[in-house]
């Protein structure tokens, strides 16, 4: 396997990376197969699409992690704190406002990433990495959220490596032990440069349509 050929080249690693396989746009009868294979998690990037195939799925596979890997609106966060397990978009003040309250009116917790804004593209969300820091530390002193790590998706036309060890180093910074980074692409490089998840959709499921 690409993933555990990878981590061989690295031997100083922690431990392997953990797979995110991204179910975006796949119905529940393309998921089954590789649930049934025993990949256990899974990313989706919207919660209205994810509300309408996850919840039985996970009835039926009760041990599935589900995290949310696209951009989340504050009018949609009651149903995510409710479906997704691990949310990987947080971005900015309001939404760890929303999220804080959210998680307390619902009694549970969950695993919660910051999102970064690597490549500082104004079409992508995310925070500015010169921000990310105190923007962590925010996160916690003052909302009170436990942070795990964090996460990016690099610049398309440019080469990855750079921008995963800026992240790395971020990551470092901040005092978080997860780094969600590298896809279908690019997830070699980024295991070398310490991902402990990458998010892998079109290498799994095929292009979409």
């Amino acid at each position: 396997m690409r993933m555990d050929a990878a981590a061989r080249r690295f031997p100083l690693l922690n431990a392997p990376p953990r797979l995110v396989a991204v179910s975006k746009t796949m119905p529940p009868e393309a998921i089954a197969p590789v649930l049934e294979a025993g990949q256990r998690v899974f990313g989706d990037n919207r919660v209205q699409e994810a509300q309408a195939k996850w919840p039985e799925l996970k009835a039926q596979y009760q041990d599935v992690s589900l995290h949310l890997i696209g951009p989340l609106q504050t009018n949609k966060v009651k149903e995510a704190v409710a479906l997704f397990d691990v949310i990987e978009t947080l971005d900015r003040e309001k939404l760890a406002i929303a999220l804080k309250a959210e998680m307390e009116r619902q009694g549970t917790e969950r695993t919660l990433f910051v999102q970064v804004n690597i490549g500082e593209e104004e079409q992508k969300a995310g925070i500015a990495p010169s921000e990310t820091v105190a923007f962590v530390e925010r996160c916690r002193g003052v909302h009170g959220l436990k942070i795990a790590g964090l996460m990016c998706i690099p610049p398309a036309d440019a080469p990855p490596g750079p921008y995963f060890a800026q992240l790395a180093l971020l990551g470092r910074q901040a005092g978080v032990d997860e780094l969600s980074m590298g896809m279908s692409a690019d997830f070699e490089t980024a295991i070398g440069m310490g991902a402990t998840y990458i998010r892998v959709g079109t290498a799994l499921f095929g292009k979409r349509a």
